[in-house]
């Protein structure tokens, strides 16, 4: 029997569950080789000398950026990979498949990012739009038919929360530090 005052150790639903090692290492390769990719298109922009200004008018910036991100990100899950036994004689491969789950998240997921490129953006004030996909996205993956509906109204209230906040940070980033005039 378990301590009243200690909780039971939450079972992980099946999208939650770690991949195998070897997928992982895998998917590190790839993702660095993306990585890899994005930098080196980005090192072939025009300068910021070339162009006589400062360093953060480099078109190349914000990619380079992002591709070094994906870039050591991808190491640090093929290091980890490696450390869980990916190269070891054996290891698992391709994970059994897990029914319903990544079709059909992938699926929602897509159809978030069409209905804000296409139906929001634009028509409604971007900050608005942001903090509408940001809860929506929130909302729908976090929601639990299994657990009481005080708990997932929680969860909305956080979703919309963060949703709010998303949208009024990227206006203030893009507008107020980066002068990017958003739709």
């Amino acid at each position: 029997m378990a301590n009243a005052g200690q909780e039971q150790p939450q079972a992980l639903l099946p999208h939650e569950e770690p991949l195998p090692p070897r997928v992982d290492l895998w998917i590190a390769v790839v993702f660095f080789a993306l990585g890899a990719a994005i930098v080196s298109v980005a090192a072939q922009m025009p300068m910021f000398r070339e162009q006589q200004g400062e360093i953060y008018n480099w078109p190349g910036l914000v990619p380079t950026v992002h591709g070094t991100i994906v870039a050591l990100l991808s190491a640090w899950l093929g290091i980890r990979s490696i450390s869980r036994g990916a190269l070891k004689p054996g290891a698992q491969g391709m994970p059994i498949r897990r029914e319903g789950y990544s079709n059909a998240r992938l699926a929602m997921a897509a159809g978030l990012c069409l209905v804000f490129t296409v139906g929001l953006i634009g028509r409604l004030p971007f900050w608005l739009a942001a903090a509408l996909f940001v809860t929506s996205f929130i909302a729908l993956f976090e929601w639990r038919r299994e657990v009481p509906m005080a708990a997932n109204l929680r969860r909305l209230a956080v979703a919309a929360i963060i949703g709010l906040g998303t949208g009024v940070a990227v206006v203030l980033v893009f507008e107020r530090l980066f002068l990017v005039r958003l739709p």
